[in-house]
């Protein structure tokens, strides 16, 4: 992980492109921390852990939701998997 001055990784772009391959680049303007340079491949992988704990927590929510089970025959039948 490295931060970066806004100011300097403007004049040095490819250089900040080239160590976001390797490391997370942040970007620092007066202080404060105002974005994060990535690889693309990077930030697929944060992308699809995201979807991966979103999904978990919605099947987490609805094993918790009351009410009756759907038998699983019931659910390929209606999804017409059957």
């Amino acid at each position: 992980m490295s931060i970066i001055n806004v100011t300097d990784a403007r004049s040095r772009l490819p250089e900040v492109i080239e160590q976001a391959q390797g490391e997370a680049v942040f970007l620092e303007r007066r202080g404060t921390l105002q974005a994060v340079v990535v690889s693309p491949a990077r930030y697929e992988r944060m992308l699809a852990a995201l979807e991966d704990a979103e999904d978990v927590a919605a099947f987490d929510a609805s094993l918790a939701e009351e009410g009756v089970n759907i038998p699983w025959d019931q659910v390929k039948a209606d999804l017409g998997w059957t």
